[in-house]
C-alpha cells in the first residue's frame, strides 16, 4: 500500500465501530493487547471452516494442508524478523513463554556466583525467570537503573557487563515509558564478555523494523497479540547455535527423535521445544496478522502513531496536576502520566465514562514503579488505527477525570 489512509485501515476492524458508554471506542490499551483486522478473524475461522487437523507427520489432505499453513506462519515470522531460516523460530504461547524458555534452556550453564544483567524496567515476564536461576542455580541477578528521563544509566551498563556476566537480557522497547534501548550496543558488550544476549521485544516488533541479525542477538522474544493477531501465540528467535545448546524446556510428542526405556534422545530444533499438539490456529493467525501488517510501510506507520501520541502528550503538559513518565527522544508511543493526588485506577475508570480505554497500573513493572517512586500509572498507548481525534478525546477525557477527582 502506497500510501497511509487511516479510514481505510479503521474499516478493517470490526470492533472499532462499536460505543462504550454511549461514546465511540476509542481503544487506547494497544500496549497491553491490539485488536484484530478482519484479515486476522478470517485466516483463523476459515481454517476451521475448510481445512483442520492436527499438524506433522499427518498422512492425509487436511493434515497436510494444515502442516503447510502451520509451517507457512513459521517462515512469515522469520522473514518479518529478518531471521536467517525458519528453523531459527520456535513457535511459543507468547513472549512470556518465549523468555521462560530462554531461561529455562540455558540454565544448564550457569553456576554459582554467575551474574545475569537485567534492567530496571524489564516487564516481569523478563525478570521473574531470572529470579528462578537466581534461587535454583546460585546466579546473581544486577539491574542496571533508569535514569530520570526514562532512559538505562548506559555507563553504569558498560561497566556493569564483566567476565562473571554469563546472560544480559534486556527489553527492546518499554512498555511503560516507551523508551528505545541500544540493543545492538548492548548486544556488542554482552558478545565481548562472551555472554548471551537475549532481547525482549514484545513491544518492539510492533512499532519498529526488527531485524534480528543486525541486532546481533542470540535470543529476541515476540508475542502475537500486540502484533494485531490472536492471543496464545508468539515466538522465540535463537540462533542456530544457542537453540543446539539450550535444553528442552516440555517433553512429548514432536520434540522427541527417538524414545527408548533407557535413553532419549532430542529432535532438531524448533521441534525440540513445541512438544505437544502446537497452536495451530494460533499460528496461522499469527501468520495472517504479518501478511496484514506488512502491507504498510512501517515509516509510514511510526509516523502516525508518534503523531497520535505527541498530540496526547502535548495536551498533558498543559496540565499542572499531571505527571508524564518516560520523555526520551526517540521512543514509541507509549504515554503514561499521572494525576496529582489521584489514583491511577479512578483516572481510567472516570475515562471509560467517556469511551477512552487506557490501563492502570503497576504494567508489570513493579522494580520501575518504585524506581519512579510510584505505586501505579495510567498508559495510553497508540496503534495502527487510532487517530488524532482520538487523541484530542483522550485529554478531553483527562481534564474531566481532573475535574471530578481534583
Amino acid at each position: 500500500m502506497s500510501a497511509f489512509d487511516i479510514q481505510a485501515v479503521r474499516a478493517q476492524f470490526p470492533i472499532l465501530s462499536r460505543e462504550v458508554n454511549g461514546y465511540p471506542l476509542a481503544y487506547l490499551d494497544n500496549a497491553a493487547s491490539a485488536q484484530k483486522p478482519e484479515a486476522v478473524i478470517d485466516a483463523m475461522a476459515g481454517q476451521m471452516r475448510s481445512s483442520f487437523a492436527n499438524v506433522h507427520r499427518g498422512l492425509h489432505t487436511m493434515a497436510n494442508e494444515t502442516t503447510d499453513a502451520f509451517e507457512a506462519a513459521r517462515a512469515k515470522v522469520a522473514t518479518f524478523l529478518n531471521a536467517p531460516s525458519p528453523d531459527n523460530i520456535v513457535f511459543t504461547r507468547g513472549a512470556t513463554e518465549a523468555l521462560n524458555l530462554s531461561a529455562y534452556g540455558l540454565a544448564h550453564m550457569i553456576q554459582p556466583g554467575d551474574e545475569i544483567v537485567i534492567t530496571q524496567m524489564e516487564h516481569h515476564s523478563n525478570i521473574v525467570p531470572w529470579h528462578f536461576l537466581r534461587e535454583r542455580y546460585g546466579a546473581v541477578l544486577k539491574f542496571i537503573p533508569v535514569l530520570p528521563d526514562g532512559s538505562l544509566d548506559m555507563k553504569i551498563f558498560r561497566e556493569t557487563i564483566g567476565s562473571k556476566t554469563k546472560i544480559v537480557s534486556a527489553v527492546y522497547m518499554s512498555n511503560v515509558l516507551g523508551t528505545i534501548n541500544p540493543i545492538a550496543e548492548i548486544a556488542r558488550w554482552a558478545k565481548a564478555a562472551g555472554a548471551v544476549m537475549i532481547a525482549d521485544g514484545t513491544q518492539a516488533a510492533v512499532h519498529l523494523d526488527v531485524d534480528v541479525q543486525a541486532l546481533g542477538v542470540d535470543l529476541f522474544a515476540m508475542t502475537g497479540h500486540k502484533l494485531y493477531g490472536p492471543t496464545a501465540i508468539g515466538a522465540l528467535y535463537g540462533t542456530t547455535d544457542i537453540l543446539d545448546r539450550m535444553q528442552p524446556f516440555n517433553g512429548g510428542g514432536e520434540m522427541i527423535e527417538d524414545v527408548y526405556m533407557d535413553r532419549i534422545t532430542y529432535a532438531d530444533a524448533p521441534a525440540k521445544f513445541e512438544a505437544g499438539t502446537p497452536p495451530i490456529l494460533e499460528a496461522i493467525g499469527l501468520g495472517a496478522a504479518i501478511d496484514w501488517f506488512s502491507q504498510y510501510d512501517m515509516a509510514d506507520v511510526h509516523q502516525h502513531e508518534m503523531a497520535c501520541y505527541h498530540a496526547a502528550r502535548d495536551g498533558l503538559r498543559e496540565l499542572n496536576s499531571v505527571r508524564i513518565f518516560g520523555e526520551t527522544p526517540d521512543k514509541g508511543p507509549v504515554l503514561a502520566f499521572n494525576l496529582e493526588g489521584a489514583h491511577a485506577h479512578d483516572v481510567a475508570q472516570i475515562m471509560d465514562k467517556y469511551g477512552v480505554a487506557v490501563r492502570a497500573g503497576q504494567h508489570c513493572t513493579q522494580p520501575l514503579m518504585e524506581a519512579m517512586g510510584v505505586h501505579s500509572t495510567v498508559r495510553a498507548s497508540f496503534g495502527i488505527y487510532n487517530t488524532l481525534e482520538e487523541a484530542d478525546r483522550f485529554i478531553a477525557a483527562v481534564k474531566k477525570a481532573a475535574v471530578f477527582l481534583g
